[in-house]
């Protein structure tokens, strides 16, 4: 099953520089409640994503403080599309 949605990119303020992508609180839900999702160490789940056009295999996390999944998304997809922090992007999920 494919997502798709709209969403801010946004930086991790930690010690790493992560850029994220929070999921809509709906598709999280559905996400969620899916009985075939398999789930994975720290409840990750694995996905393709696409920004653009590129495609990537990856996996999305559960954040208990915003109550959603995040996405995470790596440089070469960044400099490959050239956004960044604060960018709006449109964004395509399908479950592995």
């Amino acid at each position: 099953m494919a997502y798709r949605f709209r969403a801010e990119l946004w930086r991790y303020e930690g010690d790493a520089a992560w850029h994220f992508v929070t999921l809509p609180s709906g598709v999280s839900d559905d996400i969620s409640d899916r009985p075939d999702t398999a789930r994975r160490g720290f409840g990750s789940v694995r996905v393709n994503a696409t920004i653009g056009s590129t495609t990537w295999a990856t996996s999305i996390f559960p954040d208990s403080k915003a109550g959603t999944f995040l996405l995470p998304v790596k440089t070469q997809v960044r400099d490959a599309e050239s956004i960044d922090d604060g960018d709006v992007v449109d964004v395509t999920l399908d479950l592995a």
